[in-house]
């Protein structure tokens, strides 16, 4: 299978140059990723347990779905391919888009944009990519968080905190 090829982006996430996946990560140059945080009817949120064979951070909790923006994509176009390939939740629309982030060290040198969408399962869980996942009342998430931050993914952690603090999410940035 060939290697994704990702857009390297500047410091104002301006495309500058396209890169392999591998030496994109070797490297540390700034690229893009988002993140969709699913949530049931009972205001659950979905979390995946990444696979141990991800080449970052495998085995720990993270967002619903989130992948990187393959070269020549957007980040929507992104967000509803993540949702479909790794979760099997195939959207007609694009989920709400929630706030930016900029690349950091959180967030492993990728500008992500965080996405937010209702929907109450079953999955379809793609096994190269997640290893099993579950629902999570929000309050459960924060305690969790706070108590056992190593099973969790970095970038999560960042975007919940985020999320959860009052007023982030009520004004994104377009």
């Amino acid at each position: 299978m060939a290697e994704e090829i990702f857009d390297i982006v500047n410091e104002r996430d301006e495309v500058i140059g396209r890169k392999p996946r591998s030496e994109v990560h070797a490297r540390g140059l700034l690229h893009r990723a988002i993140h969709v945080l699913v949530f049931n009817a009972r205001g659950e949120i979905f979390l995946q347990k990444r696979s141990m064979k991800k080449d970052r951070q495998p085995g720990v909790w993270d967002s619903s779905c989130s992948g990187h923006v393959d070269s020549g994509e957007d980040y929507d176009q992104t967000a509803v391919r993540e949702l479909r390939e790794e979760i099997g939740l195939s959207l007609s629309a694009t989920p709400e888009k929630l706030f930016k982030l900029d690349a950091c060290a959180e967030t492993d040198a990728e500008f992500v944009w965080v996405y937010r969408c209702q929907h109450n399962g079953p999955f379809h869980l793609h096994p190269d990519e997640i290893e099993t996942g579950d629902w999570f009342a929000p309050d459960y998430v924060s305690r969790w968080i706070k108590e056992k931050p190593e099973e969790l993914a970095t970038a999560f952690i960042y975007i919940w905190k985020l999320f959860a603090s009052p007023g982030t999410h009520s004004h994104p940035q377009r």
